[in-house]
């Protein structure tokens, strides 16, 4: 857990161990989750082993969004106490019963009950039910309040920050805090000089060897999880997989360095990459079986006796091939599983090796084909939509590509007496003109209005949806049931899902009320086609350049 983080580690820990500072500021601008699991582990080691009396509180600046929040959870950890159910999941509130979330004062008298409570002599009850054998001095005990992502800090709670960083001073117990960013002190210190300077420690990006390191411990734990009788991650294979990682980091290095990144990349292409050498194995396991039936004249001996072939690594000539065939592969999960257009057990499910790859003569080896999921996963979640949404994105699609000043030849007369293009000829140009003019299609999406896109919308519901609407005996106005129809809060409910989920992109400010939000169709003309051919949209016809 804290391979690459040594030197901090041990920097931290004397630090906390001897003559703690009130204030401690650690900026990681590379992996700052990993530096808070090398830091809680090393408080950790400090509670259980240490003489003095430690107990600190790890708090995540996102989760703790106000105050109240924050104060709760620094106390309850310090306290060791877990709100429980059955007790109303009241928060600690020490021996007199008092609430120490309503301001500022009280987490600062909660501090000093906190460390009251640990200073309990013979027979008191100390925390949640630890009995202590001998009274303690308040220099013996030391608390350490671990806030991470404290750039968070600046932006919801920014009157807490000076406070915060002179706790010691405020409540006069032996209380350090820590805060953990991969945004530097210089960037959130509050202004004129408020806050104290903290001790501060900054942390450099992991080396490869650090990196390697921590990926290579992942093994066993793979083995230990494994399915009884999967030797995907046999012991044998460990020294195939250091090579393996090493190979994957070179790949991935100029793009990512994380390592829980690298290992989620990693544990989809481990099973596929393994995989000929195992078949090899397999076949190997077989031709041992059969030598054994010809040597007894083809009787099979008494019990299920099974044969025993060791699983040898591959020879270097192998690795060589392996690595050079799964190359490709790896820089085409790069591209998918690090923006999570796909997961890993499905980019192993799609992408598996042909069998018994390792008999192929190396001149004769094939290329492994690569499955992207992308395309697969947007397909099945565009035909699982509504048929509003369709009809929504289509319509979007038509505004983003067609010029506002068509939309009066295109929809403004009737079906049959409307003036557009015909069999989507190009225009002539002039003799003396030398601009060619690109297709809208070429150039991207057009930002269109909301209130544009309804008006085409209502548009297409009028002539392509008739026959699939419920009954309305009262709407006995022409287009009064599609006025209705475009009006509900539902069509503008699906535009902010749409927009979640990044079909649509909204292109104005979320905070400009007195303008129509602007919005850019995020689905190419493949997908427009095949959501216009389930709702039964004549699509080429309906855009001013079809080609």
């Amino acid at each position: 857990m804290e391979q690459g983080y040594e030197d901090a580690i041990s920097h931290i820990t004397s630090l906390i161990s001897t003559y703690p500072p009130p204030f401690i500021y650690i900026h990681d601008p590379a992996t700052p989750h990993l530096a808070a699991l090398a830091v809680r582990a090393s408080l950790d080691r400090l509670r259980e082993s240490s003489d003095i009396r430690i107990r600190y509180a790890a708090v995540d600046a996102i989760s703790c969004f106000n105050p109240r929040l924050l104060y709760d959870t620094v106390l309850n950890a310090l306290a060791e106490w877990e709100p429980e159910w059955d007790q109303g999941c009241s928060n600690w509130s020490g021996p007199s019963e008092q609430r120490f979330n309503e301001s500022l004062d009280g987490f600062l008298h909660g501090l000093q009950a906190v460390q009251a409570s640990f200073m309990s002599p013979n027979g008191q009850i100390d925390g949640k039910g630890k009995a202590r054998e001998n009274t303690v001095t308040d220099e013996d005990i030391r608390l350490v309040i671990l806030v991470e992502r404290a750039e968070r800090l600046k932006e919801s709670m920014h009157d807490i920050l000076v406070p915060l960083s002179r706790l010691r001073e405020l409540s006069r117990t032996e209380v350090t805090l820590i805060l953990l960013s991969d945004v530097s002190w210089e960037h959130i210190k509050p202004p004129l000089g408020a806050a104290p300077d903290p001790y501060y420690i900054d942390i450099g990006p992991l080396s490869k060897q650090a990196i390697l390191r921590r990926l290579e411990v992942l093994f066993p734990t793979f083995h230990d999880t494994q399915v009884p009788g999967d030797q995907t991650y046999d012991p044998a294979l460990r020294p195939l997989y250091a090579h393996f990682v090493s190979t994957l980091y070179g790949i991935c290095s100029p793009y990512i360095t994380d390592p829980n990144e690298l290992a989620y990349i990693a544990a989809s292409q481990w099973p596929g990459f393994v995989r000929p050498i195992l078949d090899e194995h397999e076949r190997r396991v077989d031709e041992h079986q059969q030598a054994r039936m010809e040597e007894e004249d083809g009787i099979e001996p008494h019990g299920e006796e099974e044969v025993f072939v060791e699983l040898r690594p591959p020879t270097e000539d192998v690795r060589i091939r392996l690595m050079r065939l799964f190359t490709p592969l790896i820089t085409a999960a790069l591209d998918t599983l690090y923006p999570r257009l796909s997961f890993a057990n499905a980019w192993a499910k799609a992408n598996v090796p042909p069998t018994n790859l390792l008999s192929i003569p190396p001149r004769q080896l094939p290329s492994i084909p690569i499955h992207k999921l992308e395309d697969q996963d947007s397909q099945a979640t565009l035909k699982s939509l509504p048929r509003m949404a369709k009809f929504i994105l289509v319509a979007s699609f038509i505004a983003s590509n067609n010029p506002a000043k068509t939309d009066m030849r295109m929809f403004g007369r009737g079906r049959d007496e409307r003036k557009k293009r015909r069999g989507g000829s190009p225009r002539k140009m002039s003799a003396k003109s030398t601009a060619v003019k690109i297709p809208q299609r070429q150039l991207g999406p057009m930002a269109f209005p909301l209130d544009r896109m309804v008006a085409i919308l209502g548009v297409l519901l009028e002539e392509n949806d008739a026959d699939y609407r419920p009954p309305a005996p009262e709407y006995t106005i022409p287009g009064e049931y599609t006025e209705m129809e475009i009006s509900r809060i539902t069509v503008f409910s699906q535009v902010m899902e749409l927009s979640a989920s990044h079909l649509l992109y909204r292109t104005s400010p979320h905070d400009r009320l007195e303008m129509s939000p602007t919005f850019k169709c995020g689905i190419g003309f493949d997908a427009a086609l095949g959501l216009a051919r389930d709702i039964a949209v004549p699509l080429h016809d309906l855009l001013w350049d079809p080609v």
